[in-house]
């Protein structure tokens, strides 16, 4: 039986590269947009989480991202 591992790591991926105030968080505090920031709102965790899922459904449901191991 073989496992499809491409949904868990476009889901990890895009989770570590998603998080808010990492790589930026949209919206900031004072801005739209701030780059490396590290700091977090709860409106841009909901931003960050709409956008995670919606980049996910396109990558694994829309394009077929698939890992096969046997």
């Amino acid at each position: 039986m073989a496992a499809d591992w491409g949904p868990v790591v476009v889901a990890v991926v895009l989770f570590i590269l998603l998080s808010p105030g990492l790589l930026f968080q949209l919206p900031a505090k004072t801005r739209v947009v701030e780059f490396g920031n590290m700091a977090t709102s709860g409106i841009s965790i909901l931003v960050h989480a709409i956008l995670f899922f919606c980049i996910l459904t396109i990558l694994v449901i829309a394009v077929g991202v698939h890992i096969h191991s046997d």
